[in-house]
C-alpha cells in the first residue's frame, strides 16, 4: 500500500476534527477526497504529510510511520497546500532550484529542474518572477514544486480552485498525466474533476468516512436514490414535499421547479401526484433524472447518512 491510514483521530482542543478514520490506497491510484467546508480533509492531509501529528491512530505513507519517520515520509510525498505558498519574489527557474536543493537532488539539479519545467509547462514562464504568473501558472509552479523530488505520492489541496475554466482544463490535464506514474491524493469541491479525473472516492464528513468507493461504483450503488424534477403550476414548501413516504431531500432549482431525492427503489411519481391533488396543484412536467455524483455527496453529506458505503 502506497498510504495506510488506521483508526485515526485528531483533536483540536474540544473539538473532533477527525473520528476513527480509516482507509487504504494502493500504489498508482487516484483518490479524490470529497467533503464540506470543515469536513476534515485539509486535516488529514497534514497529518500524511507530516504537518500535524494525529492524536491516536496510525498513518503510514510508502512503508514509513509519519510520527516515527516523518523525514523519509516528506522525502516521499509531494504536497501543494491549498493556498500555494511561494516566494513571490523569485523567478520561476530561481525558485525550482532553491526546492531541489532544498530537497539535495545534487549533481542531475539542472536536469531535473528542466524536465519538471517541461511536465507542467512552464517553459514561456520560466523566467519571470513568481509574482507575475497568472493564477494558473502559480499553480502549475506549485505542482512542480511538489513534483522536483520525483514522489511516489502527491497530495494536492483543492488545485484548482479560484482557476477560470481553462486553467481549470489545463491543471486537470496535467494531473491527469502525472497520475499515471504516481499515487495521488486529491481534495477538491468539483464533482467533474473528480468523474474526471479519479479512480476513487472517498467522502469525509463530520470527520467520518461516509462513502469510499471507486468512482463509477459510488454512482451505481445509489442509483436506487431515484431523483425525481418536477414543475408545479404554483410555489410549494420544500417541507411539505418532504413529508412524502420515500423522499429523504428536496432542493427548489427555480421558481415552482423542485428536485426530489428518493431512499427507496420505489418511482415516488405517484405520490407525487397525489400529493398535488390533495394539495390542489397542476403539475406541468415530471421526469426522473440520471443522479450525478455531484448529487450522490450532495445526499451523503446532508447529515442524515448513517452507513459508510464501501
Amino acid at each position: 500500500m502506497s498510504v495506510k491510514v488506521e483508526n485515526i483521530y485528531k483533536l483540536y482542543g474540544k473539538q473532533q476534527a477527525l473520528k476513527d478514520v480509516s482507509f487504504n490506497i494502493k500504489a498508482g491510484e487516484v483518490v479524490g477526497l470529497l467533503g464540506p467546508n470543515g469536513a476534515g480533509k485539509t486535516t488529514m492531509m497534514k497529518i500524511l504529510t507530516c504537518f500535524i501529528p494525529q492524536t491516536s491512530g496510525k498513518a503510514v505513507v510508502c512503508g514509513y510511520d509519519v510520527m516515527e519517520n516523518s523525514l523519509q515520509v516528506r522525502k516521499k510525498v509531494g504536497y501543494l497546500p491549498e493556498n500555494n505558498p511561494l516566494y513571490m519574489d523569485m523567478y520561476v527557474i530561481e525558485y525550482l532550484k532553491f526546492m531541489a536543493n532544498l530537497h539535495k537532488i545534487g549533481n542531475d539539479l539542472n536536469k531535473r529542474v528542466e524536465e519538471i519545467i517541461d511536465i507542467t509547462g512552464l517553459g514561456p514562464e520560466q523566467h519571470k518572477k513568481l509574482r507575475a504568473l497568472s493564477k494558473g501558472y502559480r499553480q502549475r509552479a506549485g505542482l512542480a514544486q511538489a513534483l522536483i523530488h520525483d514522489p511516489d505520492v502527491l497530495i494536492l489541496d483543492e488545485p484548482t480552485s479560484g482557476l477560470d475554466p481553462n486553467q481549470l482544463i489545463e491543471i486537470r490535464n496535467l494531473i491527469v498525466n502525472v497520475g499515471k506514474q504516481k499515487t495521488i491524493i486529491l481534495s477538491t469541491h468539483i464533482m467533474q474533476e473528480v468523474e474526471a479525473v479519479c479512480d476513487r472516492v472517498i467522502i469525509i464528513n463530520d470527520g467520518k468516512i461516509i462513502a469510499d468507493a471507486l468512482t463509477p461504483e459510488l454512482q451505481i450503488m445509489n442509483q436506487a436514490k431515484k431523483i425525481i424534477s418536477v414543475e408545479f403550476d404554483s410555489e410549494v414548501q420544500e417541507d411539505e414535499l418532504k413529508k412524502i413516504e420515500g423522499v429523504k431531500e428536496v432542493n427548489k432549482v427555480k421558481e415552482n421547479v423542485y428536485r426530489i431525492f428518493s431512499v427507496t427503489e420505489e418511482d415516488l411519481r405517484h405520490k407525487i401526484f397525489n400529493f398535488a391533488v390533495d394539495k390542489k396543484l397542476v403539475i406541468l412536467s415530471i421526469k426522473l433524472e440520471e443522479q450525478s455524483l455531484e448529487d450522490i455527496f450532495r445526499v451523503l453529506t446532508s447529515g442524515q447518512t448513517t452507513e459508510v458505503i464501501e
